[in-house]
């Protein structure tokens, strides 16, 4: 399996989206993402590349796997 690179904040958004997550709010540069399974919020930073770390974090979160993260990926 490929590892996890940095992608940029759109492509984060559309895969997150993808997932079922729900838009809730922004704050300055930080867009605040809502799960219905998850316990907390998911911040999706608008930076041109977003950090593996922050991407896992999202990841944790939201209780998604690396099939489900790359196969939203390719439908990207």
């Amino acid at each position: 399996m490929p590892k996890i690179s940095p992608t940029d904040w759109r492509t984060q958004v559309k895969i997150f989206k993808e997932f079922g997550c729900q838009f809730v709010r922004q704050k300055g540069s930080h867009l605040i993402y809502q799960h219905p399974d998850a316990k907390r919020a998911i911040v999706i930073p608008r930076y041109d590349e977003i950090p593996v770390t922050i991407i896992r974090k999202n990841m944790n979160t939201v209780n998604m796997q690396r099939d489900d993260y790359f196969r939203l990926l390719s439908e990207v």
